[in-house]
């Protein structure tokens, strides 16, 4: 995203990590979500306009899916 942030979000779930991945693609700003193996069940690429808007859609949206224990922010830094 252009003039935007973009980050990685690791989620662990307790539920179908298929399912999660797929209620949280239909969310505004989520330009993918996997789910994949190893410690992390769903790792999702995410864009935003601001680190504020990108926390908003972390906090709200996100970890609102059902089955969603823990997530881990990582945002993309250009050097």
């Amino acid at each position: 995203m252009a003039g935007g942030v973009t980050a990685y979000v690791l989620i662990q779930a307790q539920v179908n990590a298929a399912r999660v991945a797929s209620d949280i693609r239909a969310l505004d700003g989520v330009e993918s979500a996997d789910d994949v193996s190893g410690p992390y069940d769903v790792i999702v690429r995410a864009s935003a306009r601001n680190m504020d808007e990108l926390g908003q859609l972390v906090v709200a949206k996100i970890q609102g899916v059902e089955g969603i224990t823990r997530t881990l922010t990582c945002p993309v830094v250009e050097l």
